[in-house]
């Protein structure tokens, strides 16, 4: 999922993100803290602390009440947070996505196009960058391909997390970029597939029957039980918190699922298409 302008969830940095990382950063070594020592108490790992302190992560509501109650409760932080603003571009229907994504007890996507970004590979999500019209500039490419393998911490940060992905077989075929791309993206995909929290799934070519036609989708459930939805085209998406529709996508997805491989014969496949590399 791409949310416009920005891809994949993380937005572009920006000057007023770049001040409140910085912001954070003075807090903390005030305070005496690590980054590991401060991620400890606000739930966060080191690295996702450092992604905030330098602007290329933007916080959440979440982290910004955690993190007063680590540093003295002085209202400076919530204060500072309230003019925190991505880019112009970064569409309001994804920033509270995004939010949304940081909280969720679970979290799945059905892809048609490409593979998912969570699942990307550095290498992949290079060449998808390298891709973009208009075309992007080599530091633009660069600092997308960075925020991109940070999001992804979050499948080993969270195993308290479920993540499901259901993407059609055409995508793990496809030899975007060169072989070498392609044997690093299935090594990747794999190596995500093996943890306990993350499963896999491919909709195989020779199936005949399809419950995802109508395009890619990203659905969530919130720790208070709700279920929310997330689709989108291009340069376009939406944030689908209607309980009917969102309803609807989410058996969608469940008929995804079963019309797709199991996780166990989806591993099986993409380790014979790595083996035919």
């Amino acid at each position: 999922m791409s949310g416009g302008v920005e891809v994949n969830g993380e937005p572009e940095s920006s000057d007023s993100m770049k001040t409140f990382g910085a912001f954070v950063q003075g807090l903390r070594e005030h305070a005496g803290l690590s980054r590991e020592e401060f991620g400890g108490r606000v739930h966060m790992s080191k690295h996702s602390v450092a992604s905030i302190e330098l602007g290329r992560r933007l916080a959440d509501q979440g982290f910004v009440d955690a993190a007063e109650e680590v540093l003295g409760n002085t209202g400076a932080l919530r204060k500072a947070f309230v003019r925190v603003a991505r880019q112009p571009g970064f569409a309001v229907w994804f920033r509270k996505w995004a939010a949304l994504e940081q909280e969720a007890v679970s979290l799945a996507t059905y892809e048609c196009r490409l593979v998912p970004g969570l699942l990307q590979s550095e290498p992949y999500a290079r060449v998808v960058f390298s891709n973009r019209i208009p075309l992007l500039l080599d530091e633009q490419v660069e600092a997308q391909a960075v925020a991109r393998m940070e999001r992804q911490q979050m499948l080993r940060e969270r195993p308290d997390t479920s993540f499901s992905f259901v993407m059609d077989e055409h995508i793990v075929r496809r030899r975007l970029g060169d072989d070498e791309v392609a044997r690093a993206q299935l090594d990747h995909t794999l190596g995500y597939a093996q943890l306990r929290n993350v499963e896999v799934q491919i909709m195989p070519l020779d199936c005949r029957v399809h419950a995802g036609l109508d395009g890619p989708l990203a659905l969530l459930e919130t720790p208070d039980g709700r279920r929310l939805a997330y689709a989108e085209g291009q340069e376009t998406g939406r944030l689908i918190a209607d309980p009917k529709e969102a309803a609807v996508l989410h058996r969608r997805y469940a008929t995804l699922r079963a019309q797709a491989l199991s996780p166990l014969d989806s591993v099986g496949l993409l380790e014979r298409i790595r083996g035919e590399l």
